[in-house]
Order: C-alpha cells, then structure tokens, then sequence
C-alpha cells in the first residue's frame, strides 16, 4: 500500500529525517539559508514557481545538483526568496511539516511547510466531510495526516479489519479458524477518502453496505458514499527497469471491480493530485498568499510549472493553462470531479509548462511519444476522468534541468540572473 495516494515503493524512500537528508546532501553542520521570510523585495514579482519534487530537485535521497544551483538564483543575498515558490508533489506518505524539513536540508534553504503541497493537501477543502465517519488507510503517519486535513472521525482499514474479521478472506493465514458473533457496536461509516492503495475488499464492502459492513443490502445504494482520491499516477519510474505500479492502477482496479459487480460507473466526489485543476488551483492560492505575507503587492500574473513528467506535471499544467484562458474570456467554466473549490478568483493569467530532462522524461527515448506496435497510437496513461488531448502533454518549453528553467524564466521576464 502506499500513504496518501502514493504509490507503495516510496513509503519508507521518501521519509528522510533532517539529519539524515542533510547529510545526503552535503550540507551536514552548514546552516540552512532563510527560503521564507516576511521582508522588502527590491522588484516586486508577478510570476511564481510550481515546482515538482522528484526528478526535478531530488532523485532518491540525493539532491540534483542543477537545484542547488537554481536556489542560488532564487535567493537574495539576505537568503529570502525573490520570487514566490510552492513546491507541488504527488508524494503523499509523508507529514507536510516533514517533507519541508526534507527539503530544507536538501536545498540548504529553509523551507516552510506552507510550501509544500502533498497530493491529499486539498482534501482541506472538503470540509463538509471532515466530521462524518471516513475510512482511511496507508503507510505512514496515517492519523496524522487525517488529523491534519481536518478528518476528526477517522477508522482506519486495520480497525475495520480487526471489527470485522470476516471480511478479511485473501490471506489464508489471516482467515479465522472460529466463526466470531456479529457485532452492531461499530460506527456507520458516512464516507470514504480514498487516497492509496488499501484493500479493494474492504472498499466494496463499504461502498455496497453503505457504511455499514458488517450487515450487508440486497440492493447496493446509488450513488454511492462519497469518494476522494489523491494521486492518479499509472505508473512511475524507481529502480527497476520497469515501470512500477501507481496509485492510479489501484483506483483502475476499484473502478473496474465497482462497474462489474454493480453494472455502475464509479463515482469521485474528488479528484487531487497532478494533473487535476484542483491542485493546481490550492497552488495559485499559496502562491498568492506567500506574496502577501512578504508584502508584494502585485498580483502574481504568470505561473512557471517546472516538472519531470508529460503526464502530470505538463498536462496538469496546460490544462490549468487552458481553463485560466477560458475563466478570463467567458467565466469559470463547470468541472468535474478534480475541478473547482476556489477560495477566491484567480488572479493568474497563465500556467506555463516547463519539462526537465532528469527524471521519467528522457529526450533520447520520449516514451510518451513513442509509436506503439501497427504503428497507432500511443496508450493514454491518465485518469479514466480525464480528457486525453495529446496537445496538452506537450511543454511550452523543454530543458536540460531546473536551473535551466530558472535562468529561461528569469530572461522572459527581464530579471537579473543572480
């Protein structure tokens, strides 16, 4: 299983402590430079950076050094960051407060939490759920984050399990020898985040019993209870020569399993993670309230998405692009399930997508464009809710490596290369 969204293999990989990382980094015993901080700015900004994790500022548990050298450049002399920066990952097994940590001991540069946008950090919004009955599960600080997201009645898979033994048939040696009695003392569970993967069975047994698994209806309610998903990766890249496993194949399975038991499409209350507009949305609002902490006046106009993967971080970035064009011209338009929850209007006018060569996308073998086998098309790996429109999987621009993305940023917009 993997924590909120993420897929299982980066769970205990992902989960550097301080020290540790920074050691990986180089950086032991060096201070951290001040990222963050309320302050003058010597030339107000109007554009921001959306910046992925993973293949752009680390692979692994080491730094890439190209980041090290954009933050040279991001950074005043004071260590204050000249424009404002939202790192945005479809990581998600992690405590936010944790992985800013993480990231200041990588980047030598202190990053707030407020920085860091995880693939569940949305579910803040749905505030009409956090205090009905939610079933959650994962690996990792899985209370902690429920807590955080504001979930104040949470039961996890494992507490499900060990009240309904029962339900739990796939491993043999977990199977009960005795039948237990049926217990009516468990709490009717109102709704159900999903947001990694978990047990399929378990699911099921909540979205066809209502909340209630340990009875059971002869005609499974629909719609069903409410269902947040974080993280609609297909797939990603690790060690292997393979790709592995996402927590996109684990909602494809649940889809799947749902349609054919039930002869009914699965239904998401949410949709979080890249590429949804959702998330790109709860950027532009950290984006903007960064600015106004540091007392930058003029809105933020301009959005640089910097990102390793076609899927993700391009098409998420265009489509955002796409539907701030349409906002401007005719009104926000009507979104699905990974659309619109906007605190206030958005400010930006443009989300420009930026692709790196040091992480899944490699200019040598671009896998994403490669012709399939007859010679048709190559498989759409996105979200069954998604559109495919092979326009918006390709990057305004490509680069070597994020500090390439930085300099070409800084050019556009006629700021000094520091």
């Amino acid at each position: 299983m993997a924590a909120w969204g993420c897929v299982a293999a980066l769970g205990a990989a992902r989960g550097l402590c301080w020290r540790a990382a920074r050691a990986a980094a180089g950086l032991q015993g060096r201070p951290a430079r001040r990222c963050y901080a309320v302050g003058p700015a010597q030339s107000p900004p109007t554009f921001g950076f959306l910046l992925d994790i993973d293949g752009v500022l680390v692979r692994g548990h080491r730094v890439i050094p190209a980041a090290l050298k954009a933050f040279r450049r991001l950074v005043n002399s004071q260590g204050q960051l000249r424009v404002p920066v939202v790192f945005v990952t479809n990581a998600g097994n992690i405590l936010q407060h944790s992985k800013a940590q993480e990231l200041s001991a990588l980047l030598g540069c202190e990053v707030d939490a407020d920085q860091v946008i995880l693939s569940h950090s949305p579910m803040k919004l749905f505030s009409e759920y956090h205090e009905k009955r939610m079933l959650v599960s994962g690996q990792g600080p899985v209370m902690e984050n429920a807590q955080g997201l504001g979930f104040r009645n949470v039961v996890t898979v494992d507490e499900l399990r060990m009240a309904f033994p029962l339900l739990d048939m796939v491993d043999l040696e977990r199977r009960l020898k005795t039948t237990p009695l049926p217990r009516n003392d468990f709490p009717r569970i109102e709704g159900e985040p999903v947001r990694w993967e978990t047990s399929l069975q378990l699911i099921m047994d909540v979205l066809l019993s209502n909340g209630s698994p340990g009875a059971g209806l002869a005609t499974p309610p629909y719609p069903h209870l409410p269902v947040l998903a974080s993280n609609m990766d297909l797939l990603w890249m690790a060690e292997a020569k393979m790709p592995r496993f996402g927590h996109g194949t684990f909602l494809l399975c649940l889809e799947t399993i749902y349609q054919k038991v039930t002869g009914k499409e699965l239904r998401y209350e949410g949709l979080m993670g890249k590429p949804s507009i959702l998330t790109y949305q709860y950027a532009e609002d950290l984006i903007r309230r960064q600015a106004e902490r540091r007392g930058w006046a003029a809105p933020i106009r301009k959005l640089y998405a910097v990102g390793d993967n076609p899927m993700s971080d391009v098409y998420g970035a265009n489509l955002f692009h796409q539907y701030l064009q349409k906002a401007t011209h005719d009104g926000a338009p009507e979104l699905g399930a990974g659309g619109t929850r906007q605190q206030q209007p958005s400010a930006s006018q443009s989300c420009i997508s930026i692709l790196v060569c040091t992480g899944v996308y490699n200019p040598r073998n671009p896998q994403s464009t490669e012709p399939v086998l007859g010679g048709g098309e190559p498989p759409f790996h996105g979200h069954r809710d998604l559109c495919f429109s092979p326009g918006l999987m390709e990057a305004s621009h490509v680069v070597n490596d994020v500090n390439e993305a930085v300099q070409l940023v800084f050019r556009k917009e006629g700021w000094a290369l520091e």
